[in-house]
């Protein structure tokens, strides 16, 4: 399956810090999103920045994202700074 990731993760080597599932786009699409957490609007809008690949390169990439891929369309989860993923607080 699919996914979309930030250079900050497949070219910066950076952790995923923040990420989410939609809905798929096509089909092989898993709906998962995934950014370090600190890239700013103008990066998160340059589509060059960002691309599709295998759910498993970003697996392999940061295993700690492993348990959170069974989570429905419309999860998220942001890395606190103890390392562990929660689901972000609304405002």
């Amino acid at each position: 399956a699919g996914c979309i990731a930030t250079d900050r993760i497949t070219v910066d080597g950076s952790q995923v810090g923040y990420c989410y599932r939609e809905e798929p786009m096509a089909e092989g699409d898993s709906g998962w999103r995934f950014a370090a957490g600190d890239e700013s609007e103008e990066y998160m809008n340059d589509s060059q920045r960002s691309g599709v690949c295998h759910l498993n390169t970003i697996r392999n990439y940061d295993p700690d994202i492993l348990p959170l891929l069974e989570a429905p369309v419309g999860s998220a989860f942001i890395r606190e700074e103890n390392g562990v993923f929660r689901k972000p607080r609304l405002n």
